[in-house]
């Protein structure tokens, strides 16, 4: 074999000037590596112009969640959300505190911190924060704008800097994004040790990458390898964000029906400061009119709820009277669900202190401390049906026939059972109105819930008693479907056939039934 004859000296400026030639080759030239298109290949246009192209519906889109998707750059409120709600408000008051500091750290350093901070020494098991308390508040973010364009495309990604847990379920089951991006989060034991981590697996298969369109609201964001495969790129401004409008309710690609969480604002910087300094002249608040409640007679008690906050509205129809004294017939009240306190709101429209409340599923404390008799059911249909036959026999008798409550304009499936204890029900469209607090939970202690909704700065309640309803035959379910609607078209509700399992199987991964008392398990 011929030995290889060493490289001239001439000929080294030439293979120098080619490698250098090669290295910095036109950068509009496109070129192709593996599965990812270098940046000088990519064109940058605005986003205003991406609406009004007509081929959306053949293309595949790759968006940044918190620059091009939600209305306002601020994390804060999120991660409150999390502090509080997965963890504690001293967790929360803590990062309150601390986040004027971590406001002045560059942007990726900023979001470790509010990781960390947030998440440390929570339970992977039982952290449900993002499936059942986030997507409320992101959806109230979204703009309009984006997620119409967002929705002609033929398969939409999601990339996101925050970590995974707290953006899947917002953009996979409320908007119906494809695909979902986000940081894993380290796990040790069970728990997360506040430290994210770029996803390993691929999740978007490699025909929805290709030639995509990318959207964003700064360039920087296209240094993610997802963005790599773009060939287009639209860019969103901040002026355009700020004039986005809110995504209506109605627009919303399924209905948000339930969602879990103790607080009912977005919770900024301020709105967040306010509500701490709120809480030690609530946590007053709430005990005073506690005590008013249990201790005083109605006459005297519902003037100084009123003096002190609290506003309690009853309608009634002009054929519609209170139960005289010593009259024999009982009657059966049918309400919507919305707090604990239905019953007793029922209790003082009605002046009627004997007035007996049958629960599905109530915490021992919240008997205990209740002003009306309330009674618990079994679940047993039989047995629930002799028990409640023998209760109106001996008072009048409230029942709430959804079993859970529901935030929202809805109103689940009614329990047919009422139907068959009497041929007369009186139904009661109730409903309330708060600002800082909410005064239900399906993961939390249920003995605080009459607690947080009277911690409320002006909680209100309204009972509107409808005209009684006989049944002329017809089977029970048509019963309890006909009072439902009447309660319904009462509140401007809409009706489901929803169920009280299906509320906690979405927010608590449980069946909800009080197993120990005081917690929903």
């Amino acid at each position: 074999m011929a030995l290889m004859k060493p490289l001239s000296v001439q000929k080294l400026p030439l293979l120098f000037s080619i490698l250098i030639l090669k290295h910095f080759r036109n950068p509009k030239r496109t070129t192709h590596q593996g599965n990812f298109y270098t940046a000088d290949s990519v064109e940058y246009h605005k986003f205003q112009v991406l609406g009004q192209r007509q081929d959306l519906e053949d293309q595949f889109l790759i968006f940044n969640v918190e620059t091009s998707l939600l209305r306002s750059s601020s994390l804060f409120p999120y991660f409150l959300l999390v502090a509080f709600e997965a963890g504690s408000p001293i967790r929360a008051f803590i990062f309150l505190i601390l986040y004027p500091f971590i406001t002045v750290c560059r942007d990726g350093l900023a979001l470790k911190l509010m990781v960390m901070i947030c998440f440390f020494g929570i339970s992977k098991d039982r952290f449900r924060e993002g499936r059942a308390v986030l997507p409320k508040f992101f959806l109230e973010n979204v703009g309009r704008e984006s997620f119409e364009v967002l929705r002609r495309g033929k398969k939409t990604v999601g990339v996101s800097n925050l970590p995974h847990v707290m953006v899947e379920s917002f953009l996979r089951d409320h908007l119906d994004i494809d695909y979902v991006v986000g940081k894993d989060l380290k796990v040790f034991c069970g728990y997360f040790v506040g430290l994210m981590e770029e996803r390993r697996k691929l999740i978007v298969p490699d025909n929805v990458l290709h030639n995509a369109i990318g959207i964003s609201g700064c360039k920087k964001d296209f240094d993610c390898p997802w963005f790599a495969h773009c060939k287009e790129i639209y860019l969103v401004n901040e002026q355009e964000r700020r004039n986005w409008h809110q995504l209506p309710r109605n627009s919303y690609p399924k209905p948000l029906i339930f969602h879990d969480g103790r607080l009912a604002f977005q919770p900024s910087f301020l709105a967040a400061l306010a509500m701490f300094m709120w809480l030690p002249l609530g946590f007053t608040l709430a005990i005073i009119r506690t005590l008013i409640a249990l201790t005083l007679p109605f006459e005297i008690a519902i003037p100084l709820m009123h003096f002190i906050g609290i506003r309690i509205r009853v309608s009634k129809p002009h054929s519609f009277s209170n139960r005289k004294h010593g009259e024999a017939k009982r009657r059966l009240y049918v309400s919507n669900h919305k707090t604990l306190l239905d019953p007793i709101v029922v209790s003082y429209a009605t002046r009627n202190t004997t007035l007996t409340a049958v629960t599905y599923s109530l915490s021992r404390m919240s008997e205990i401390i209740s002003p009306i008799k309330t009674v618990r059911l079994t679940r047993h249909r039989d047995q629930d049906a002799e028990l409640m036959h023998k209760l109106l026999s001996q008072n009048d008798l409230v029942v709430c026939p959804e079993g859970t409550t529901c935030r929202e304009s809805y109103l689940l499936r009614f329990s047919p059972l009422f139907s068959e204890i009497s041929n007369e029900v009186f139904p009661v469209a109730v409903n309330c109105h708060i600002s800082m607090f909410y005064g239900t939970t399906a993961r939390g202690l249920k003995f605080l819930d009459p607690f947080f909704f009277l911690m409320n700065p002006w909680p209100s309640y309204s009972a509107r008693f409808l005209g009684v309803i006989h049944r002329a035959g017809g089977s029970r379910f048509e019963a309890a479907d006909l009072v439902q609607s009447e309660i319904g078209k009462a509140l401007g509700f809409t009706c489901t056939k929803l169920t009280r399992k299906d509320k906690y199987l979405i927010l608590a991964g449980n069946d909800g039934v009080v197993r120990d008392g005081s917690r929903r398990t």
